[in-house]
């Protein structure tokens, strides 16, 4: 009698979902080929898949695990809300005091209101935005991305000039204005009298793949007072990496309202708009403006579930020091610097960067090991069989990556974690530059 032919739990979980979901997955950038992970369990830097392989992860929930997966504060703090009640649909002392400690670390953050998600915070800023302005327009930055509503999916992907996603209207396209991260253009764009509201990645775009030039934001922030716009920061991604405070408090660069999410909820599901009061009033039910009461209409069934509040809060207590943050740049400083040595061993023509507790990789040629003055097309233009080979050979030696070629660092990852992966990078440059895949 022959032994049966092994069959992966990956394999088999995914064979179970395609007959369930779309292409089997919950999320577009989850499918893979042939099949994607699915894990199990996850700890500090590491996560296991259903195949008990372990990876040093540098995804971390999608760059939401600042304090590395399963924190125990954070994970106290869940159960003991979760014995009470995680959640009634009322208000609660948890929401009071995570809004406080919005209110305290974010310049531009004189109130808060909680969303569900992240998508749904870009999708009230922009509310208020045009609310406030009283104009339609929205301007935003080629290749940033603000989630996965109409409103803001026009120019999400860079160099294309309208929504990369069938059922978005014309109609709606049109109130969008993109244009590239140039100072310049911008200022020409923004007289146009029908543009109240700017909203960009504050990092640049895709967490700082395509990085944001040292003068811009103030540049911005003048432009958009001198025209009268609403200037919004998608702090998703940089909200509590940057610093504490996001980047706008690390640079000074305040905005009139900030998305937030990821690390704002300790890696939970949810998000928030914070902004000055002249704008967030608008948000206020016992207000009347222009007739309307309340002026913006906002809801939201799970906004500031207690369980959710009560991991954020336990979690803002360790990011609020800053020390998490230090812990997880220094790794990503470390990996960088270790990168680039490995490509000049390996004499790989590309480029190791990134800000805070991110990394970058980009092959092809460029200046001094530098994407200055690249276009975002040729930046994010790498091979896709090259991406599919590099992110291949790292999985199977348990390293994951957030995306294509670049990821995230967190207060978890040490300099053992840090020189394995290294370890695991020089071998993976080894084998697809002899597999012809990656040139010299």
């Amino acid at each position: 009698m022959s032994a049966k032919k092994y069959q992966s739990a990956n394999s088999l979980l995914y064979d179970r979902a395609c007959k369930v979901m779309p292409g089997g997955v919950a999320h577009e950038l989850r499918y893979k080929k042939p099949y994607p992970i699915y894990v199990h369990e996850a700890k500090g830097c590491f996560k296991w898949d259903s195949d008990h392989r372990r990876y040093i992860d540098y995804k971390m929930g999608s760059a939401s695990q600042m304090l590395g997966h399963c924190h125990p504060d954070v994970i106290e703090a869940i159960v003991r809300q979760a014995r009470y009640t995680p959640f009634t649909s009322d208000c609660t002392a948890h929401e009071v005091e995570w809004a406080e400690m919005l209110c305290a670390l974010y310049p531009c953050a004189d109130q808060v209101r909680f969303t569900a998600s992240g998508t749904e915070a870009t999708m009230l800023a922009v509310r208020v935005g045009r609310a406030f302005s009283k104009r339609s327009k929205v301007l935003r930055i080629d290749g940033h991305y603000h989630g996965w509503h109409d409103h803001l999916l026009k120019g999400s992907k860079p160099g294309m000039m309208g929504a990369p996603s069938l059922g978005v209207p014309l109609e709606i396209q049109n109130l969008t204005v993109v244009v590239p991260a140039n100072i310049e253009l911008i200022a020409d764009a923004l007289s146009d009298p029908e543009i109240g509201t700017v909203i960009l990645e504050a990092s640049g775009a895709n967490y700082g793949s395509i990085p944001l030039p040292d003068y811009f934001l103030q540049a911005l922030r003048e432009l958009t007072i001198k025209f009268g716009q609403v200037l919004i920061f998608d702090e998703i991604i940089t909200g509590f990496r940057w610093s504490p405070g996001g980047r706008q408090a690390r640079d000074n660069v305040v905005p009139d309202l900030t998305s937030l999410a990821k690390i704002l909820t300790g890696g939970l599901p949810g998000g928030a708009l914070v902004g000055k009061k002249a704008l967030m009033r608008y948000l206020d039910p016992g207000e009347t403006i222009d007739g309307m009461s309340p002026p913006i209409s906002h809801k939201g069934t799970f906004n500031a579930a207690p369980f959710i509040a009560a991991g954020a809060i336990a979690a803002l207590k360790h990011l609020r020091t800053g020390k998490p943050q230090a812990r997880a740049d220094a790794a990503a400083e470390r990996l960088r610097s270790g990168l680039r040595k490995l490509f000049d061993q390996e004499e790989i023509e590309g480029a190791v960067y990134g800000e805070s507790s991110t990394f970058h990789i980009y092959f092809g040629p460029c200046q001094n090991g530098s994407v200055e003055g690249l276009s975002p097309s040729v930046i994010r233009g790498t091979s896709k069989s090259l991406i599919a080979a590099l992110n291949r050979e790292l999985a199977e030696r348990g390293v994951n990556l957030m995306s294509h070629t670049s990821g995230v660092t967190s207060a978890a990852h040490d300099d053992e974690h840090i020189d394995q992966t290294l370890q695991v990078f020089e071998d993976v440059f080894k084998k697809i530059k002899q597999s012809g895949e990656l040139a010299s």
